[in-house]
Parts: C-alpha cells; structure tokens; sequence
C-alpha cells in the first residue's frame, strides 16, 4: 500500500494567485495576474480555449492592467520587489517586451484611464509633488505631458475621465476615512456632495453619461450608498440606500442600463443589480464570499474575480441575463479537495464598553488538533478579516492550529463611526476589543488559557507587539511580520503622501505625545517576555526595515528571545512564492517548538 506524506507547507503555498484580470473588448482574450510560475507575470488566454500562456517575463507584481478600446495594446503597471513605485508600460495583446510609457526612477505613477482612440493616458504621479501628488495626460503618439491637476491642502488622485474628456474626477485624500472627491468641468472644481462639516468617504465615482456622475459615498450616513451628481444643474441626490449595506464598488452596464454594486457585508460581500431605467434593484446570486474585481463587458456580460474561505480566487463569467456562472480558471490546492479545507465559525462577543465585536474562528479537526490556537489581530487597521482563501490559515489549521481572527473597532464592514474608531487610538480601544476576544474564547471553551499564541503582520503586527508588550500572560510567543513598533518614529518614515493624513490616522507627535508614547509598543520591552520572531522586508516602504531593526536591537539588550528574519527582496507583503514559503516555514517551525512548552 502506497502512503503519501502529510502535505507540506509548501503543497498549500503552490496555490495560486490570481490578483487581477481584464477581458480583451471582443471577449476572446482573458489576461491575468498570476504568479503561475512562482513570480508573478502576466498570463493570457485565448477564450474559449482556457490553456494559459505567458505575455511577461518581470518577475514583479502588476498593480494595473488595463486594455485600450480597440484591442490593440494592454497598459500595464509594475513596481520592483514591493517599493510600491509604480511604472506604467504598453504591451502587445500577444505579450512580449513591455514598451516604458511613464517610467521614472523613485517616482509612482497611479493609472487612471485611457481615452477612447487610445491615444491619451490620464494618470497621477509623484513627480514634481511627491507629497500631494499631480494630475496629467500623457499623449502616446507625441509625447507631450499636460498637467490637469496640481495637488494641495491633500494628495489628489484622477479616478475617472468623461468619454468627450471634457471632464474628469478627482478625490482628495485627507484620511482613509475622509475623501471627498470633486469633478472639474470646463475649469470649474465642483464638489460632488453638498457643503458639510462631517467627515465622509467616496468609494468610486464614474460618469455614467454625459452629465451626470454615480458614486458611492457616506456622506451624512454611517453606511455608504448611491448617489447621483448632474453636472448641468449641480443637483446631488440620494439614488439608492440599502439598510445596513455598505455600497463600495461598482460598475456601469451602459447598454443595459444598469448598475452592478457590491456590498461590504460584514464578512462576505454581496453583489446588487440596479435598474437605471425602473429605480429598483435585485440581489444577485455569486459563486463566491468576496469580490476581488468585478467587470462588465460591452455587450453586458459580467465577470468576477473572487475567492472564499475554502475556495482559492478564480475568474468567473456570466452571460448577460443568464443565471448560471462558468469557472474560467480553475485555481486549486495541489492534491487537497475542497472538502478538506476548513470554513469558519462566525462569532460576536462584547467588548471592554459592550461594544459588539465580530471575529472569525477556525477550529482545526479534532484529530489533528493540538490543541493551540493563533490569535491573528488584522492589518490595515482600517480594514478587515473576511471569509477569504489565505494558504497560511489552511495550511495552520491542516497542522493541528486553530485560528482566531477578530475584527476589532477600525475594521471596514461595519460603518463609518465603527471605522472610525481606531484612529488617533491605535492602542487603546483596539488593544482591549482583542484581549476580551481571548479572554471570551477562554471563558466559553475555546480553548486553554495556556495554549494561545499571537502572530500578525503590518498593524497586525504592530498589534501582536503592543499586546505582548501589555498582556504578555495570554501568549506563549509572538511572531510580528513588518509591523510598527515606535509609533513615533513609523509616523517620520512612512511615504510622503501619507504623510498629510498621519495626524489623523495616528497621531501628531507633538500635540499626541504622551498618546503615542503610551499607544508604542517600544514603551512595553520590558513586558516581552515570551519568544519572538520578527519578519521585515528589506524594501518595505510603509513599514521600513529600520522599524523592526530598532524593535529587534531593543529587545535583544533586554535579554529577550528573539529571532529576526529579512527579506533583501520584498516589500510589505510577498511577491515571490519561494519567499512565502521559507517564511511561513520558519514561522510554522518557530510555532512548533512553542508546543513542547
């Protein structure tokens, strides 16, 4: 009798990822982002024929991709090894050499659109404004640059262009949970929404015809909904609210006249159709918990790229009008069926002032329980831990780990007051909704109270330190991946158009010091008692690598047990499979030796 080995990390971590697509204007072209052959690249295929063929040969990360209206040529962003400074090329349909468009050393350039003869790329860039960024148009055919916009006050960003490119949108970045976003219509900046004093959020804005612009927005509302800005009379209403439904994205089917909107839905996204013509709408049945992408072809087919908690991201396609959902990709865990992978328990527990706290627990098998489980705290903060794929927490719980993960006052799905909740107090409020959540898990069975280990990245990561700094006796160890561990210091070094938005995010250093010093983890070494490993990209560019040097240097004279591992190649994340897979590893390795404790 034949007997296969227990999969390793390595057999989770050869899932693929899919983390962008666009369809060719006649449909018989899908391009992907995928990391297919351990890098990411971008892949074609020729539909229906669904055999996938290499278009670049980079090795990094496409952060746009975009196909020009008669097919003729892709726009195509990439940065290198997670510096996150975006580089705009062209690319033949068939693949190839990429073409520099808007290429310059230490500067990013945020694509926006393309005009309809595609010879006019509209984007924003760092040039010249590295804090509050620019506007342009780029002429393909002579070279010439226009500036559209120049940024003040907030980093701006062109976000959409009108088909006579008469007019354009543009937000302005004040903080993640104030962006108000403008039109600029024949010289004049008019704001999409009435004049107010609250703070407020536009997701995305698209010109749907010519005078009038549908966005999505929570302007004087804790959820965001639909609303409708005509250019000629300068009248904003309300078009569609949904109770409790967070409208974020959304797309226009023109020939249709309708809307297809998504839904943050606390843990799972749900997608709505919207008649233009009869002002109703409908639910619409998705093959998956979370939209990563959505797109509407011209003859008003949909497709989807999503993913679920035990289902890795896939393109999906829908004709128009119809009900049933083709898979076009077929993205799997390599010799594990679905059925094997574990979905979460959704649970809610008070906090520390009664607030009502979400979270998502997965609870190993029984037989191959160890009995231990992962406290993972978010990063962001201001986002979410959702019903999504992640290899790490399939391949922990198929190791013995459950796996705890709640959404904590910040997180996005819950409504703007709710989001709002962690900023100007990264460590206070959040800090005690995690460490009710432990003691909830405790209390009510989930576990021992000798058996919790910590671990998260970016805030996350932040978090992990800050609570094993304040509560060191819920954990056995700790693993932060790039998280911030001197608030004071990760304010000074973050990228300069983050920098605006910082007082508001975080803190300011001066007027907020005595906040910041008690909200650092750096204050608590004394409290980090328990075995520690640090995971840093060397080109992280939002959580620089002097971070965690100054955390690691710190503890290790205080006489701590600490491991730190950096990536020479990554930035905040993973853009290489091989990388993914000597870290979680490590990590897995580092857990395991905790067991025996």
């Amino acid at each position: 009798m034949l007997h296969f080995h227990k999969p390793d990390v390595e057999q989770f971590f050869q899932t693929l990822d899919i983390t962008d697509f666009v369809i060719s204007p006649d449909e018989k072209q899908l391009v992907v982002t995928t990391n297919m052959n351990g890098h990411f690249n971008l892949w074609g295929m020729d539909l229906p024929n669904m055999y996938p063929y290499p278009m670049t040969f980079r090795n990094q990360r496409s952060h746009v991709l975009h196909y020009d209206q008669k097919g003729e040529f892709l726009i195509a962003g990439f940065d290198q090894d997670g510096d996150e400074n975006i580089q705009l090329y062209a690319l033949q349909p068939r693949g190839g050499s990429l073409l520099p468009i808007r290429v310059e050393e230490g500067e990013k350039h945020y694509f926006s659109s393309l005009s309809e003869d595609g010879k006019r790329l509209y984007y924003t860039s760092s040039k010249g404004n590295p804090t509050y960024l620019n506007g342009y148009c780029y002429n393909l055919e002579t070279e010439e640059v226009t500036m559209l916009i120049e940024g003040s006050e907030a980093p701006i960003e062109i976000i959409a262009v009108s088909e006579d490119e008469e007019n354009f949108i543009y937000t302005k970045h004040y903080s993640n949970t104030h962006t108000p976003v403008f039109v600029r219509s024949h010289g004049e900046d008019l704001s999409l929404t009435p004049a107010s004093e609250k703070e407020f959020m536009v997701y995305e804005a698209i010109f749907v015809t010519a005078d009038s612009v549908y966005f999505t927005t929570n302007f004087e509302s804790n959820f965001s909904y639909l609303a409708k800005f005509n250019l000629h009379t300068k009248h904003f209403s309300k078009v569609l609210e949904i109770e409790h439904e967070d409208l974020t994205s959304f797309k226009a089917d023109k020939e249709n006249n309708r809307l297809y909107l998504v839904s943050k839905s606390g843990v799972e996204d749900r997608l709505f159709v919207y008649d233009l013509s009869r002002e109703a709408y409908d639910l619409k049945k998705i093959p998956v918990n979370l939209i990563d992408k959505l797109a509407i072809s011209e003859k008003g087919n949909l497709y989807v790229l999503g993913d679920g908690s035990t289902s890795p991201a896939n393109i999906y396609f829908q004709r128009q009008d119809g009900e049933e959902w083709e898979k076009l990709t077929n993205n799997v865990v390599p010799g594990i069926s679905e059925e094997l992978l574990i979905e979460p328990e959704v649970i809610r527990y008070p906090s520390y002032d009664g607030l009502e706290i979400e979270g998502l627990f997965y609870r190993a098998d029984e037989e191959n329980s160890n009995g231990h489980v992962i406290h993972w705290p978010h990063g962001g903060p201001q986002s979410a831990e959702r019903k999504m794929y992640w290899s790490l927490y399939q391949f922990l719980l198929h190791r013995g780990y459950s796996i705890f993960a709640p959404n904590f006052r910040g997180s996005t799905g819950y409504g703007l007051e709710f989001m709002k909740m962690v900023e100007q107090d990264w460590g206070f409020g959040p800090r005690l909704d995690n460490v009710k959540g432990i003691e909830w898990l405790i209390a009510n069975d989930y576990v021992d109270s000798n058996k919790v280990l910590l671990m998260g990245g970016s805030y996350g990561g932040y978090m992990a330190l800050l609570l094993h700094g304040r509560h060191a006796e819920y954990y056995k160890a700790v693993v932060d991946i790039f998280g911030p561990g001197n608030l004071f210091s990760f304010i000074d070094s973050v990228p300069d158009h983050w920098k605006p938005s910082m007082a508001k995010f975080v803190g300011d250093p001066v007027e907020h010091k005595d906040k910041l010093t008690e909200d650092s983890p750096i204050t608590y070494l004394k409290g980090m008692k328990k075995p520690m490993l640090v995971v840093q990209g060397a080109n992280d560019p939002r959580v620089v690598k002097a971070e965690s040097d100054q955390i690691v240097e710190a503890l290790k004279k205080e006489g701590a047990q600490v491991e730190y591992m950096v990536l020479e190649d990554e930035g905040h994340g993973f853009s290489k499979k091989e990388n993914e897979i000597k870290v979680y590893r490590k990590i897995l390795h580092f857990l395991d030796q905790q067991l025996v404790r």
